[in-house]
């Protein structure tokens, strides 16, 4: 089983009310996903279209939440750990 890690700014992300409701139920079913199956999990559903990010966001990935959301995330697979770094409206500039 893996763990999940959500870093502070997903933290904050997810805490703020901007966040649609809907966006905030899939990414709970991603988390689930993530969990149990780890990135190859993941990257088996489609829907997610589970992609590893280049540039300045190299060695992260990048998972579809809907067409505009998307969860920012990196894998240490040595300890069964996926941390979340964004959740975000499709902007992956760092800040």
């Amino acid at each position: 089983m893996w763990q999940i890690l959500e870093h502070r700014q997903a933290d904050k992300e997810l805490s703020s009310a901007r966040i649609p409701v809907d966006i905030l139920k899939r990414y709970e079913k991603w988390k689930d996903i993530a969990m149990l199956s780890g990135p190859e999990g993941l990257r088996a559903i489609k829907g997610f279209r589970d992609e590893a990010l280049g540039g300045e966001w190299k060695g992260h990935r990048s998972g579809r939440l809907n067409e505009q959301w998307r969860v920012i995330y990196t894998v240490q697979a040595d300890k069964l750990l996926v941390q979340v770094v964004r959740v975000t409206p499709h902007d992956y500039r760092k800040r």
